[in-house]
């Protein structure tokens, strides 16, 4: 380049940038009205915080060196070790005599199945994703973008239901209270209604998770229940009368042992609330303190501290159900556990008041209402962190979905309306709680035996495969037998897919590249051609390569001639399904004309900033020509969504009309 020419474009460069500075600092331009006080408290914090909301699901920021492993096993046991409130008067309902051993099966799929399913997942995914990402990476392109919408469903279904029978199983803590008023005895709707208020009102006011508190409550939790279970112990050891009328009971009703094992095999998944916080085990990792050595691609510290977790978690609750569940069968009558029963829902609880007096009784229920409470605030959390980290990658969100208040308000009305829909029962929301989780279950396993079956493990993939079948069977007996879940699953399903798609619709204008980068073959090109005043760029599509390029030849009259240096530029999609990719540009030369070629999520988006960076780039106002592509305007529309090309020059020109308003500054587009 001459002095002459380089002292040409400095001018140039410089005096496009006074022209955009005066642009800038013009008075006529107007700035926009102040927002309204309320829209601007819904959307305070709209960023990426979201995704790192604080609660026992949140994602700590990379100073915080995290917490041993056992401090966050509590943040899993608020969700996991919770189901003891309900979860023995729920096997009662389900096996009635036979709940002893319908609770060892589950047991055995708990420590055989579940445990070391999410400790491949802990491997695979150590970053608190869960298996949905592992099954992310199995399916390119829109499926695997589809499959992950169905699953969030399920996993909302499973989040939402936490909340709304938590909330349910803490109010009947609190009515069948002796000490409570008698107006709450019928209250019980209502009480769990505004458990569901006040934790949103929480989350709305702002919430920060305090990991000492889920250590007190799992702590003292625990601590209670293993005195409740004692002393049953006692009086079952005390009076082994018991245990022969159980034994005479069970088998009055049932013919053979054989056909008790039968029994049980078939009911245990009405049980499977005993295996819920698996889910949330892996979701809580990046809590966990890593080794100094641990690398960010495998945390082997973090990965070995997950693992010590999920099985210290996994062992104290199987003894604890067990446990409870021969507690409970012997010692209090059946009829108790009936809906209105003083054992419904709450048969620990009847356990304390009865045996240990109405003090301990009392402690006892408020514990349970403490760790149920924010049971439900550990599911919130980890909903505020599942939505923001998919949906907005996808371009399937709006923007309001970064901000945590308008998610909050969503989160709790649905809550307040599946509370509604249930009547604050918690047996009838058993099944759809059971049917989130066992999906996600699923799913983790699934992922799991295709991990290994990737690394050629045979009897690993066996053994994981039989793992799948029996949580398969698992999922189809609940549904089978409490269909409320799929129908809630399907609600949360339908919802997320319509949002997403008619977000994606109404974001696919915008630019949607990261960052444009080009090459030194790039560069080269760009200097050169920009050296002899604007660019001027004739877009070409990829299946074109081969045909000699002449200037003028079935193009627009304002086509540049050779003597202007165009510049051929080509754009190939690379996966439509993704919203947002950094570009790099390369360059080439072809039969003596010079080309740049570029991949990207969609044509015209990809071609609008790679013009944008040009611009900047050279201080000059970029040309593009295009062709008119034959076909109707809707079929162009819909290729443009779904496979990211179409009519290419309009959707250009719409591109960059929203990405540079100032009509002085946007690259020029010409059609033909």
């Amino acid at each position: 380049m001459t002095d002459i020419d380089a002292e040409r474009t400095r001018t140039r460069t410089i005096d496009a940038e006074r022209t955009r500075g005066r642009a800038l600092d013009d008075p006529r331009a107007s700035s926009p009205p102040a927002a309204p006080w309320w829209r601007s408290w819904l959307l305070e914090g709209l960023s990426e915080q979201t995704a790192r909301h604080p609660g026992p699901h949140r994602t700590p920021h990379p100073e915080q060196e995290g917490h041993r492993w056992w401090r966050v096993m509590c943040l899993t046991g608020v969700d996991y070790f919770s189901t003891l409130g309900y979860q023995p008067g729920i096997a009662a309902l389900a096996a009635g005599l036979l709940s002893p051993l319908a609770t060892l099966v589950l047991i055995a799929l708990t420590l055989c199945g579940a445990l070391p399913v999410y400790r491949r997942v802990a491997r695979e995914s150590p970053h608190g994703e869960g298996s949905i990402a592992m099954l992310e990476r199995l399916l390119p392109w829109w499926p695997g973008k589809i499959f992950v919408l169905v699953l969030l469903g399920f996993a909302a279904t499973d989040f939402m239901i936490t909340i709304t029978l938590s909330s349910a199983d803490a109010a009947a803590h609190v009515t069948e209270n002796p000490f409570a008023p008698h107006w709450l005895h019928s209250a019980h709707l209502w009480i769990a209604l505004v458990l569901v208020g006040v934790l949103g009102a929480v989350f709305l006011k702002g919430f920060r998770e305090a990991i000492g508190i889920a250590v007190a409550l799992v702590g003292t939790y625990l601590a209670l229940n293993v005195a409740v279970l004692a002393v049953a112990a006692w009086q079952v050891l005390a009076h082994p009368v018991g245990i022969g009328d159980w034994a005479h009971a069970m088998t009055a009703q049932h013919s053979s042992p054989l056909a008790m094992v039968g029994v049980a095999l078939l009911v245990f998944p009405k049980l499977a609330l005993g295996m819920s916080g698996f889910e949330t085990g892996v979701a809580v990792m990046p809590q966990i303190k890593g080794d100094p050595s641990d690398a960010y691609e495998k945390p082997r510290g973090r990965i070995h501290g997950a693992r010590r977790l999920l099985t210290t978690a996994a062992v104290i609750m199987s003894c604890l159900l067990l446990l409870s569940s021969l507690a409970t069968t012997i010692l209090i009558p059946q009829s108790a556990f009936q809906s209105g029963g003083p054992a419904n829902g709450r048969a620990l609880a009847y356990l304390a008041h009865h045996y240990m007096g109405e003090a301990f009784g009392t402690v006892y229920d408020v514990s349970t209402i403490a760790i149920l409470w924010f049971a439900g605030a550990s599911a919130l959390a980890g909903l505020l962190n599942l939505v923001p980290r998919y949906l907005p990658r996808y371009g399937m969100a709006p923007e309001w979905t970064r901000a945590v208040r308008p998610l909050v308000l969503v989160f709790t009305t649905a809550a307040v309306l599946i509370t509604v829909w249930f009547h604050a029962d918690v047996d009838k929301q058993s099944g759809a709680y059971a049917t989130g989780m066992l999906v996600l279950m699923l799913s983790a396993s699934f992922a799991s035996t295709v991990a290994v079956r990737r690394q050629g493990r045979l009897r690993a993939t066996a053994g994981f495969g039989l793992i799948t079948a029996v949580f398969g069977y698992t999922l189809v007996a609940n549904v089978i037998e409490r269909p409320d879940g799929i129908r809630i699953a399907f609600l949360f399903i339908v919802a997320i897919l319509v949002t997403s798609f008619a977000s994606r619709v109404h974001r696919a204008f915008e630019l949607r590249v990261g960052e444009v980068v080009f090459d030194d073959e790039a560069q080269r090109i760009v200097d050169e051609a920009a050296a002899h005043g604007p660019l001027r760029l004739i877009a070409r599509e990829p299946q074109e390569r081969g045909t000699r390029f002449r200037p003028g030849e079935g193009a627009p009259g304002a086509l540049p001639s050779r003597q202007e240096r165009p510049i051929l530029l080509e754009v190939l999609v690379r996966d439509s399904s993704d919203f947002t990719a950094d570009v790099t540009v390369r360059g080439a030369e072809e039969d003596g004309v010079r080309l740049l070629r570029a991949q990207g999520p969609t044509v015209p988006n990809t071609i609008a900033a790679i013009l944008l960076a040009l611009r900047d780039r050279t201080g000059e106002v970029p040309h593009v020509y295009f062709r008119w592509t034959e076909g109707a305007p809707i079929s162009h529309l819909v290729r443009f969504l779904v496979f990211g090309h179409g009519e290419v020059a309009p959707v250009t020109q719409e591109v960059l009309r929203r990405a540079e308003p100032a009509r002085a500054h946007r690259p020029r587009v010409h059609v033909s």
